[in-house]
């Protein structure tokens, strides 16, 4: 049997079993390639904790040079926990990354901003703790996947954030979104309604108000047939507004991916549903990609211009 039958007939069985996809997913990575800390507090709320996902201690780089990605879940800023995303923090602790994965206050509870500034206070916490866990404060980045894509861009785009915690987007080394919603006024969807306050919405909550010349390094990372996220309006005109500003900014489309694949395909295991995701990440983060394997199909993917 290829190994494509059988990772599919390990995802039909965990489907009948009635698993969520994130239980399939984490249920496909190795949970002996990385060290875990959870539960650690960035502020005072319930949901104001995080986890680390740190390397082993023989996986390069070394210690103090690792780069810290700070990622952030989707979930229409309505759903969503840290625990979900183990296999994110697996995929990049196993190669050499210190990885952070916060919850935050959701909506309809919390709206706009309050999920941004919890973001940024993660952030700041992950710049603030990245020698003590063995990562090179100039190499933090923020990462995340359709909403949680949103709150990385307002992390690193819009100053506000991360200066009300003493912090700077200067101290960013680069930003990484997935499926991000970077432009979606007006809001048609009743939950994002409720999450920003519809219609008195403010027009500096989209992040792409806020690419400017002082923005750090994208990659930019998109389904081409995403149905849920417009590509072309979101991420497309978010690597325009970037490079005419004169910011470095890569662009990934897959053509084999959907919205919600694309970040699954970072899980090593699942590569084959349209991948690789992993090898322009880990390269835009500075760490090296996994020698390719032999007799594996390759993938359908581009790097438009």
């Amino acid at each position: 049997m290829t190994s494509h039958l059988c990772w599919a007939a390990v995802l039909a069985g965990a489907l009948l079993a009635g698993c969520s996809p994130a239980q399939i997913v984490n249920g496909l990575v190795p949970s002996t390639s990385y060290r875990l800390e959870t539960g650690m507090a960035y502020g005072p709320q319930p949901r104001q904790q995080l986890d680390v996902y740190r390397p082993l201690a023989d996986r390069p780089p070394a210690e103090g040079k690792r780069p810290l990605v700070v990622f952030f879940y989707g979930g229409s800023w309505t759903t969503g926990e840290r625990a979900d995303y183990r296999f994110v923090g697996e995929a990049l602790a196993a190669r050499g990354a210190v990885v952070v994965i916060p919850d935050y206050r959701l909506s309809p509870r919390a709206t706009y901003p309050v999920f941004v500034r919890d973001s940024a206070t993660a952030t700041r916490w992950g710049i603030d703790n990245a020698a003590r866990l063995g990562a090179d404060p100039r190499q933090v980045f923020v990462m995340g996947h359709s909403a949680g894509a949103y709150l990385a861009a307002m992390v690193a785009l819009d100053a506000r954030w991360l200066r009300a915690d003493g912090g700077d987007p200067s101290q960013l080394a680069g930003w990484i979104g997935l499926a991000g919603p970077y432009d979606f006024l007006p809001i048609g969807d009743p939950k994002t309604q409720v999450a920003f306050n519809w219609p008195e919405t403010a027009p500096g909550s989209q992040p792409l108000a806020h690419a400017s010349a002082a923005s750090p390094p994208a990659l930019l990372m998109v389904a081409t047939h995403d149905r849920l996220v417009d590509p072309a309006r979101n991420t497309g005109r978010m690597a325009e507004r970037l490079r005419t500003s004169g910011v470095k900014v890569e662009v990934r489309a897959f053509d084999d991916l959907d919205h919600v694949t694309l970040i699954g395909a970072m899980a090593k295991p699942l590569e084959w549903i349209g991948g690789p995701v992993l090898p322009p990440l880990l390269s835009f983060i500075g760490l090296a990609p996994d020698p390719p394997a032999s007799g594996e199909p390759s993938a359908s993917h581009r790097a438009p211009h």
